[in-house]
Formats: structure tokens, sequence, C-alpha cells
């Protein structure tokens, strides 16, 4: 009988522990993780700190769920290191378990931002369930926020706050929000949408400390140029730093997350990652590559648990993610890797429509889309086709997309 030890239930790990289970009806399978609830929908808890939905929707699996297909679950578990010569797992209590196989899907942890006072009471960052519930009782009894890291979680704080009614500053430390996927035409829409939910973005700002009252409590935030911004409460979202400390020895190759190759496994035999803390072959770039969507990190621990079953180099991760927002009157999409690409198309159609699309040695690699995102599985169909397409931007820029009016690909 097998043994597969699962570190993490979050999505992937959650998906790997279901696709094992189904690929080996007899194994022993373990998933351990030291959150206090099981799987939960991070797409759906900012819609909870929002106040727009109550907890029940949000949860997705139950410990009924475990039981029901005999994996065994351990919640509020802290793995303290792992001894890949002995194959061998070790918790906080004590515990030494055993594997066969391994799965490392324990994502990351916000990052905190390096200036006084971070730690301060009052300062919030957005990633658990334990974190959605802290933010959306801070919101509610608040009226000023101020709100760090100009990239699509950040955002999301943007969004609670339009919500509750509460006076924001969103302070950025370049002149536009994402300014790595976005021009300026593209971020003036994002811009505007924020301004209409109560938000006012500070261009060429961020933080140098933050101010807090005789308990300990943040009550302002100062940035570089010496600008004072008072707040109640303070939304940080400025990137992961990635949960792998407990591997420190076991030498598993890690470069910015856990180095994989396009079927989800480690330089170690027996030893698999998914996940945001990924840095894995993405065969449709020819590169490794990172990602952290939900339904990357879903596929990825299918992909994982389908070739740790098969004992097999069974089945290649491709996979063109996307990422949406919803928080504002339009729509807004990316896909792929927009901050990637040696050349770049874009236009505006409106006040709130702007398409941009990111290209690499021909190819379409990413982009983003606002206001309509009809033509996403378009451009995905592209990437996945691998198809050289930069000399025809203007077909891929029309309002309606038409594929058939594309040179065929044999004739490039």
């Amino acid at each position: 009988m097998t043994e597969y030890v699962i570190i993490g239930d979050g999505i992937s790990g959650s998906s790997a522990a279901e696709t094992l289970r189904e690929e080996d009806p007899d194994a022993k399978i373990t998933v351990i993780t030291d959150e206090g609830e099981a799987l939960y929908n991070r797409i759906l808890i900012k819609e909870h700190a929002k106040g727009k939905l109550p907890e029940a929707p949000i949860s997705i699996h139950d410990e009924d769920w475990y039981d029901e297909r005999d994996i065994d679950l351990s919640l509020n578990t802290h793995v303290t290191s792992v001894d890949t010569d002995d194959k061998t797992v070790h918790t906080h209590e004590g515990e030494a378990i055993g594997y066969d196989k391994l799965l490392i899907a324990t994502g990351g942890t916000p990052t905190q931002l390096p200036v006084e006072n971070s730690d301060a009471e009052g300062v919030h960052h957005f990633w658990t369930f334990q974190d959605a519930r802290r933010i959306r009782k801070a919101a509610e009894n608040s009226e000023d926020a101020v709100i760090v890291g100009a990239g699509l979680l950040g955002i999301d704080f943007a969004a609670v706050c339009g919500a509750q009614g509460i006076e924001g500053k969103y302070l950025m430390r370049g002149d536009r929000w994402w300014r790595y996927a976005l021009s300026g035409d593209g971020a003036e829409i994002m811009h505007d949408g924020m301004r209409e939910k109560g938000v006012e973005p500070v261009f060429d700002s961020g933080v140098d400390r933050f101010e807090v009252d005789d308990d300990g409590h943040v009550e302002a935030a100062i940035d570089p140029n010496g600008d004072r911004f008072e707040c109640d409460w303070a939304g940080v979202a400025i990137g992961l730093t990635f949960n792998t400390e407990f591997l420190r020895g076991s030498g598993i190759e890690q470069d910015n997350g856990i180095v994989v190759d396009e079927y989800m496994q480690t330089n170690l035999e027996d030893v698999y990652a998914a996940g945001d803390l990924t840095r894995f072959y993405d065969v449709l770039l020819g590169e490794q590559a990172q990602n952290g969507s939900w339904g990357s990190a879903k596929e990825q621990g299918r992909v994982a648990a389908v070739n740790m079953a098969a004992d097999a180099e069974d089945e290649e991760f491709e996979w063109v993610s996307s990422y949406s927002i919803t928080h504002f009157d339009f729509p807004f999409l990316s896909f792929g890797h927009p901050t990637l690409g040696d050349e770049h198309a874009e236009r505006k159609y409106s006040d709130t429509e702007w398409r941009r699309i990111a290209f690499k040695d021909g190819k379409i690699v990413g982009g983003v889309l606002i206001g309509d995102l009809s033509p996403q599985s378009k451009f995905k169909q592209l990437m996945r086709e691998q198809r050289e397409v930069a000399d025809q931007k203007e077909v891929l820029l029309e309002k309606q997309v038409d594929l058939d009016e594309l040179a065929p690909a044999q004739e490039q």
C-alpha cells in the first residue's frame, strides 16, 4: 500500500488528495495543514470581508469530506522538517510521519512591510479566512483606511473600503496601479473605478513608517515624501513569502519558490510540489515560470497527483491561467503572463474598455482585458497553439476578434 503525504490543504493540496484517492483507491493519504479549518474558497473570502457574504458559502470541504474518502486530515499541525533520506515528515508535536511520495503545497504568507510599526495592531494582511474575518470587523467600525501594494491583491482592500463606505488612500510607489502589466491608459480606468468607490490613488508614494497610538494601534501612515495619512486600519499586500522554511536541509531545489518540472516533480525522486510556491517549467513559454491563480493551483495539484499515482511522467502541466476582478462596474481579467513579453499591443475602446496583449518570440504569452472579456478564449487558444501572431496585431485588436482573419499558421 502506497503512503502519500500532502503538506498543505489549499486548493492544490486538496485537489491532489481527491485525485490520489481516485487514482489509487487503496492508498493511505494524509493531509497536514497548519490552518484550523479545512479547504475554503480564497476567492470568496474577499466578498466576506466586504460584508457581502456570510461564512457558509465560503467553506468548500468540511471534515466529513475527508472521512468519506478515507483521507487523514491533520488541522493546526505545523511541519518542522522533512527528512528526504528517511522519507519522514516531522511535526511540531514530535510526530514522525513516513511517506512513499510527498507533495508540498504550503503556499505562502503575506510579506510584511520592512518599516517601523508594520506589525502594529490594525495593520492587516489578506490571505486566510481568519484575515477576512478580522478585516471585515475592522472595516465595519472605521472611517479611514490606508492601502499599500499596487497589485492584484491590494485592490481587494480597495473593494472592502468601497463596500463598507470607508474613505481610503491607496499609496502606490509608482505612477499607476500594477505598472508591470498596465500602461497609463489601462491603469487610468482602474484608478477611476477606485475613485468611484471612494478610494483615492496616491502616486509616487508608499509607506516609510506607521504611527501608532498609546495602545499600539495604527493611526497613520507616513510616506517617503513626509505626507501623513490618518487611518483606522491599514491593508498591506506586497506579495507572498513562500512557506518553505521547514525544508531547510532537505536538498529540495529552490529558486524563489520550489523548482519543479512540467510533471510537478522536484529535483528529488518521490517529492512533488504544487500551487503558488512552485517555480514550474511552463511548456508553453519554454522556461520556468510562476503563477498564483486558483485555477492554476488546482490543476497543478491534479497533475502532481496523477504522476505520483502513476509513478511515472504521465501527464504534463499545461495551463493558461486567468485572474479576474469583479469589484467595479466593469470586469477585469488578466491571463497568461502579462508582465512578460518583448512586444506589446494595446487599444483603448472607451472609458471603461481596454485591451493589452503581450508577445514573446512572436507568440502571445499573456494579456489584460478590461470591460470586454469576450476575446479571452481566442487569445488563450492562440497561446495553447503557440502560433506566431505578433505581426498581426491589428486583427487581434479588432473589437470583435475573428481568428479566421489571421494568416494560417503554416504560411507564417
